[in-house]
């Protein structure tokens, strides 16, 4: 492994031999109802038409995401939990309790991360950071998010019946998860850590505005590091500006010289369909890009549809206090480069 750049990390060492890289080994989609529903719908592995996944909470209900999620990518892989020797997983809960809770029977060790919504980046490029130094030979990387947990603990419960803004964003039910080792066919060249950007946006029900200088600057770092362009790579993914940010994102880096437009897709607008299932700006959530990277993308790098991608999942890292004592909402963006 190497620095490239100021912030941008290179796998493979110097000889860079591909069978020498980190790569997906196995991964699992899990989504709810509502995903099930929408247009990638044939792309997730398993799918509950109940909320609650036969639990007595919402929050019950996520934890049980994350374990389906880690149990559909190690039989996708091949492996036993004894064999993954680092868990790298988080979520959008106080103390990130569906991690705790959803992966305590597997007894593997357990690397919590806060990333908010870009937390299936930050756990990807930790989990590759291990396997690429030697500290592990396999590792896995989860995440998940649940509309109705996050309602509660982040804007008003359900019950309360409040409307929502035209920018507010849906967040998804749905967890995903990848196994990283050696030998994979997808493999993981290059990884940017992103920097918390705050621009002074503090509207909770905005996220996208929130996100998008974040997802902004670590893009224009990675191209510069690596010295590539846009039309480099076959598709360039953020998750989750919404439409919102995703405007915002584009328009802020034509003004820097950069036209994204035309490789640039967002896995909240890609994860339901805006006019027919009332998200209104998009989706949102943890478990927004992780289930369209580990169902949708990965799909389609497998069937050779796309070879060299960008995954750049972005975050909102706010808190319930934060939001209380009226601070701005910094974001950030984490970004892992995948090809075949």
């Amino acid at each position: 492994m190497k620095r490239i750049g100021r912030q941008t990390l290179e796998f493979g060492g110097p000889s860079g031999i591909p069978d020498g890289l980190p790569s997906i080994l196995g991964r699992g989609a899990i989504g709810g109802k509502k995903e099930a529903a929408g247009p990638l719908g044939g792309d997730f592995h398993q799918t509950f038409d109940d909320g609650r996944l036969n639990t007595q909470s919402w929050e019950k209900a996520e934890a049980q995401l994350q374990k389906e999620a880690v149990s559909v990518a190690l039989a996708s892989a091949g492996c036993q939990p004894q064999e993954i020797q680092m868990i790298f997983a988080g979520d959008l809960l106080n103390q990130c309790i569906s991690s705790t809770f959803g992966l305590l029977d597997y007894q593997i060790p357990f690397l919590g991360q806060y990333g908010a919504c870009s937390t299936m980046a930050q756990t990807l490029l930790m989990a590759a950071v291990m396997v690429d130094c030697g500290a592990a030979e396999k590792t896995a990387a989860v995440t998940s998010s649940h509309f109705c947990s996050a309602e509660r603990q982040f804007r008003t419960p359900l019950e309360y019946g409040a409307q929502r803004t035209p920018t507010a964003q849906w967040t998804a039910t749905a967890a995903g998860c990848v196994i990283v080792g050696k030998g994979g066919r997808v493999k993981v060249l290059h990884g940017l850590a992103g920097r918390a950007v705050d621009l002074g946006v503090k509207d909770p029900a905005n996220m996208g505005a929130a996100m998008a200088p974040a997802a902004a600057d670590s893009i224009y770092q990675y191209l510069t590091d690596t010295g590539t362009q846009p039309k480099d790579y076959d598709g360039i993914f953020t998750g989750d500006l919404g439409m919102v940010g995703s405007q915002l994102l584009l328009e802020t880096l034509k003004d820097n010289g950069i036209d994204l437009a035309p490789m640039h897709n967002d896995c909240g607008l890609m994860l339901f369909d805006r006019q027919s299932q009332d998200v209104h700006a998009g989706g949102s959530g943890c478990g927004c890009s992780a289930s369209v990277l580990c169902g949708h993308l990965l799909n389609r790098m497998e069937r050779g549809e796309l070879k060299n991608i960008l995954f750049c999942a972005t975050g909102a890292l706010m808190s319930t206090t934060s939001q209380q004592q009226g601070e701005a909402i910094p974001g950030v963006c984490h970004i892992v480069h995948l090809r075949v």
